[in-house]
């Protein structure tokens, strides 16, 4: 399967290009700089540079693409923004298979993170927050599937591993955190076999 993957230097993209790579996928790797795609050379990777807020750039890397996935998040000193630049650039693209990665707590899924993770997560900032919400409502207009996760650690993949719909997801004070290693799993499994296309999926640990 060829893969696409947009933001592939940050720490949750670099998984997903090494674990789909794992999984024997032909995969695209943008990023603004390619050579901080840290995962070894591959005859099937192709890294690719493009930058979401330069829209002849990000479209001329995405055209054509059929199965993208993301792991654009905000760094730390960005202006808000870039989510929604990514989002637009992807649904743009009219990929045939799109998965996008969200935050537990924000959009859709803010009632059901409860006040108390709410209100933590105001401290990112109104601004990223919109932006946060409204990247995710563009991919899941176009049919997308935005996976919400609780607080992202650098933890090994979860043995027992699972993924639900939003009106499955647990009730708990604070979200549980999830490794990337099992996000980017998660969101592999939805490229090959989609279970949750338009709507909003949660990746636990157990």
């Amino acid at each position: 399967m060829e893969i696409t993957i947009l933001a592939a230097s940050g720490a949750t993209g670099r998984e997903l290009t090494r674990q789909a790579l794992e999984r024997g996928h032909t995969v695209t790797a943008i990023a603004r700089t390619p050579a901080n795609i840290a995962v070894p050379d591959s005859p099937r990777l192709i890294r690719v540079a493009a930058d979401v807020r330069d829209p002849r750039s990000i479209g001329e890397a995405l055209a054509g693409r059929k199965i993208v996935l993301s792991g654009l998040g905000i760094a730390s000193g960005d202006k808000p923004g870039a989510l929604t630049a990514g989002a637009h650039a992807l649904v743009a693209a009219q990929p045939q298979r799109a998965i996008w990665l969200g935050a537990f707590g924000t959009g859709p899924s803010a009632r059901a993170a409860g006040a108390a993770t709410r209100t933590l997560l105001k401290v990112m900032g109104e601004d990223k927050l919109t932006d946060k919400a409204a990247s995710d409502a563009a991919v899941l207009a176009a049919g997308g599937t935005v996976f919400h996760a609780g607080p992202l650690s650098d933890g090994p993949l979860s043995p027992t591993r699972r993924t639900v719909g939003l009106g499955d997801a647990p009730h708990r004070f604070f979200p549980a955190r999830v490794s990337r290693a099992t996000v980017a799993a998660a969101m592999l499994d939805e490229a090959e076999d989609p279970t949750y296309p338009g709507t909003i999926a949660i990746p636990l640990e157990r």
